[in-house]
């Protein structure tokens, strides 16, 4: 079996890197013997990140960027372009909380940008590269609720619906010529984000390292995963036990929970 550094190294990229998952995917790389080029917004988490990567013995670059920025993808790959990437983690992700009619259009737009726009060219310039070495890997980094409408994150879950299919179509477009494409569906994960909206916990809530673990070992061997034997039962149940308008009415009890109180 070919080791992992070789198949997927020397160099990965890291998008969304700041922290929770992304840095979660980070260490995970270095301990596998990756380089990254660490990429999000904030330059001071970035720099510690990479010091720590550093002191695994692999090299670590920052790059500081609004992946939400029409022109985000651009840079990045300029960023890279001097490294041999052998594998992208597409972690960033916005995800506007709240009614449908009471989100801004532009925030609900930014998501848009960022979790379709910003991935999709980030993925299809670097599977570019690797397809022409015939060796390397994607992991598109999508949710539970890509998998019926999620009220209350209704174009969040819409863009991770994309992810998803996107990363299944490539999976066996890309494999023939030596690509690996993984699509993980991840519930609820124990990271700052997840925490500060949801502080009392969720069912199934999932450590990063967990998840990084689990998608780590799945990439090549599968087109999408979905991390905890508990998350993997419940989605089960909301797509073959019940109807999809029940599904959907699920998880919009669920998303209405975590909204804070009207004023009228």
């Amino acid at each position: 079996m070919t080791p992992f550094s070789q198949r997927y190294g020397p160099w990965a990229v890291v998008a969304g890197a700041s922290e929770g998952l992304g840095a979660a995917f980070a260490k995970g790389l270095a301990r596998r013997g990756l380089s990254v080029l660490l990429v999000a917004r904030r330059v001071d988490k970035l720099q510690g990140l990479a010091d720590e990567l550093r002191g695994l013995g692999v090299q670590a670059q920052v790059l500081a960027v609004d992946l939400s920025h029409p022109t985000a993808a651009e840079h990045v790959l300029t960023a890279a372009q001097p490294l041999d990437v052998g594998l992208l983690v597409f972690n960033a992700a916005l995800a506007p909380r709240g009614r449908f009619l009471e989100l801004s259009v532009q925030e609900q737009c930014a998501a848009l940008e960022l979790n379709g726009g910003t991935l999709l060219a980030l993925t299809h310039g670097l599977a570019q590269r690797m397809a022409a070495a015939k060796r390397g890997g994607v992991v598109l980094m999508s949710s539970l609720t890509a998998f019926q409408g999620s009220p209350f994150l209704a174009t969040y879950g819409a863009t991770k619906s994309f992810i998803l299919s996107l990363a299944e179509a490539l999976w066996f477009e890309l494999g023939p010529v030596g690509v690996d494409v993984l699509g993980v569906c991840a519930g609820a994960t124990r990271t700052p984000n997840f925490e500060r909206s949801a502080p009392n916990g969720a069912p199934g809530l999932l450590e990063p390292e967990q998840v990084v673990e689990e998608a780590l070992a799945a990439l090549g061997t599968r087109p999408l995963l979905i991390p905890g034997g508990f998350n993997r039962a419940a989605s089960f149940a909301l797509r073959r036990l019940i109807s999809r308008r029940a599904a959907v009415r699920i998880m919009g009890q669920e998303g209405q929970k975590l909204l804070p109180p009207r004023v009228d």
